[in-house]
Order: C-alpha cells, then sequence, then structure tokens
C-alpha cells in the first residue's frame, strides 16, 4: 500500500484536529473544511472504499458517524447536515481511504445544492435496472 494521508492521522502520526475517535474510528477537521464543523469519520485500519469494509467495520464506522453528528449537532446546532461519501474517482473521491463527510448545514449557506437537477427515467428503464439489482442482492449472494 503506498503513504495514506488519513493512516497517518489515524495512528497520530500526521496532525490534525481531533474532535472524537475510539479504538477503531476517528473523527477530525478536514484541512479545507466546507463549512464551520464540517469533520471527516474513518476508521483507523485501511480501506481504500466503503465497499472494502466488512461488515463489522461498517456498522462501527456507521455507529461513529452518528455519535458524531448527535455532537455536531448539539454544538452548532445547524438547520441541517449531509453525511457523504464518495467512492471512486467518478464520484470526486479524493482519498483512498474510506472517510465519511458530516457537514452541518445552514440555509442559504456557501455550500449549495448537492444534487444537480435531473430528468425522470422512463419507466421500462427504472424495471430493468431494478430487476438487475434485485439479482445482485439475491440471497444467495455474497
Amino acid at each position: 500500500m503506498q503513504e495514506c494521508d488519513f493512516c497517518a492521522i489515524g495512528a497520530g502520526e500526521a496532525p490534525a484536529i481531533v474532535v472524537w475517535e475510539d479504538e477503531e474510528n476517528l473523527a477530525f477537521f478536514p484541512r479545507r473544511p466546507a463549512v464551520v464543523g464540517h469533520t471527516l469519520i474513518i476508521p483507523k485500519q485501511h480501506y481504500d472504499d466503503l465497499f472494502e469494509l466488512p461488515d463489522p467495520a461498517v456498522a462501527s464506522l456507521t455507529q461513529a458517524v452518528a455519535r458524531v453528528g448527535r455532537g455536531l449537532r448539539r454544538a452548532l446546532s445547524p438547520d441541517g447536515m449531509n453525511l457523504i461519501n464518495s467512492t471512486g474517482k467518478a464520484a470526486t473521491q479524493s482519498v483512498f481511504h474510506v472517510h465519511m463527510h458530516l457537514v452541518p448545514r445552514w440555509t442559504g449557506d456557501r455550500f449549495g445544492d448537492i444534487w444537480p437537477p435531473s430528468e425522470p427515467w422512463a419507466g421500462e428503464v427504472k424495471a430493468e435496472v431494478a430487476d438487475m439489482v434485485r439479482q445482485e442482492l439475491n440471497p444467495s449472494r455474497p
């Protein structure tokens, strides 16, 4: 594995403003936050992306995200909050160590909309894609 900045932060070998940690996960402010309170939550063990995480690590990371999110909500009283994960270059993942962004939001903040306007899918396309996904989620598959 190449050198990973987030692994170094998780190991305490690189500087970061840490707001919370436990044995498995760490929450810290990114170098260039989108808004006040923008926080990253990472597993301390390296996984490139969300789909590499084994189920126990998914559960642990999700619990960490919920805990940190509740703390951000109590501390900052935002109007809302985005939970964002980018997996893969096409989804704008820039650090290939799985991480979740908690982004406190206020009405009219500079962050703006996260969803572009979309066109509705044709009914037959929806049905075909739904069938493909259902096949992959069949209980007989891992």
